[in-house]
């Protein structure tokens, strides 16, 4: 309930209320809530007060408005944590969720300069380049372009690539992967990446850039990953 008396902002009591009905499956992924004239009936509080809450609701994720349709309760996030090396696949099991990839393109390319950086080979030398949509449940969370150098994907197909590259590496090809540098910065989606993971252009989406390593520190893989800020948290843990 909103308590007036107390020191605590009202429009903050209204979002900790809505958060809980939230977490309790009151208020359930893609269900309408109450408008704000509702809200403002109920509780007898002014809509001012329920817009800045509901707006900070939508500004965290929590929310999502659809225009002329009123506000619903967003999908529940997949988080993952950056201070451990996983794949896809690994994190989407780990969470009880199906992971599935759809192939765009699977062919040999010539490295371009900024993939012989990353991958310490020469300009212009071949490398497989594999271009997926990664699914959880169906549902397009990300999409990602792989680069690899030829000679350690030797019996990698399109159809192994549907799966985990990372269990091909380590169980076909008998390699420890051991670290990974990434990068990681909030764009906006282009009409590729929009139409891919079934979201408005000029949608957030968290990209990263990750370079894989095995144990004797060869570079194995340069991936570009695009994921969809409304269906993904990443979260790291500092200890000072």
């Amino acid at each position: 309930m909103i308590d007036k008396s107390s020191p605590v902002p009202i429009y903050h009591q209204l979002e900790e209320l809505i958060k809980t009905q939230i977490e309790s499956g009151e208020l359930k992924p893609n269900e309408a809530i109450p408008s704000e004239r509702e809200y403002t009936e109920k509780y007898h509080i002014s809509r001012m007060t329920v817009r800045q809450a509901l707006t900070n609701l939508v500004n965290e994720g929590l929310l999502y408005r659809k225009k002329g349709c009123g506000t619903f309760v967003s999908e529940h996030k997949v988080e993952q944590v950056l201070n451990r090396l996983t794949s896809f696949s690994e994190e989407m099991i780990q969470r009880g969720l199906k992971p599935r990839s759809n192939i765009l393109s699977f062919e040999t390319v010539a490295a371009k300069r900024s993939v012989s950086a990353k991958l310490g080979v020469a300009l212009g030398e071949p490398v497989l380049k594999i271009e997926r949509i990664r699914l959880a449940d169906d549902v397009p969370m990300a999409i990602e372009t792989s680069y690899m150098p030829i000679h350690l994907t030797a019996g990698l197909t399109e159809e192994l690539a549907k799966d985990s590259i990372y269990n091909f590496i380590e169980e076909q090809l008998s390699l420890k992967i051991s670290d990974a540098n990434q990068e990681l910065e909030a764009i906006s989606a282009n009409e590729l990446e929009a139409r891919h993971l079934q979201i408005q252009k000029g949608s957030p989406v968290l990209r990263i850039k990750m370079v894989s390593y095995l144990e004797d520190q060869t570079p194995f893989e340069y991936v570009k990953s695009s994921f969809r800020a409304d269906r993904y948290r990443f979260y790291v843990q500092l200890k000072r």
